[in-house]
């Protein structure tokens, strides 16, 4: 079964700010490429939710997985559906932001 994948506002908003930090630091083209590429590996949790590791210490319902290693990405799965709650790229505490938002 797929499921839907959604974005947060919250997790859109951290897309594009990633977008923008590396369109200033190196291209345009080399922050769509890599953007876009997140976005898709976000998108391919329709087929696989439960690869990410379980972190209801953190949050309850919680997962986490990597991308390349340098974000991660913060999720839920729900019958159904893959919340998409956060990109943490290059070592951001994505624990005291997963804590700190019980909104998300």
């Amino acid at each position: 079964m797929q499921h839907t994948v959604i974005f947060t506002p919250e997790a859109l908003e951290q897309i594009a700010s990633l977008y923008r930090y590396i369109a200033i630091a190196a291209s345009p083209e080399i922050a769509e490429r890599y953007t876009g590429a997140i976005v898709t590996f976000c998108e391919d949790l329709r087929d696989i939710p439960l690869v990410g590791i379980r972190r209801g210490d953190v949050r309850p319902g919680l997962r986490i997985t990597n991308y390349k290693k340098r974000a991660v990405i913060a999720y839920a799965v729900e019958k159904g559906s893959v919340s998409i709650i956060g990109i943490f790229y290059g070592g951001q505490d994505y624990e005291s932001a997963m804590q700190d938002d019980a909104e998300f």
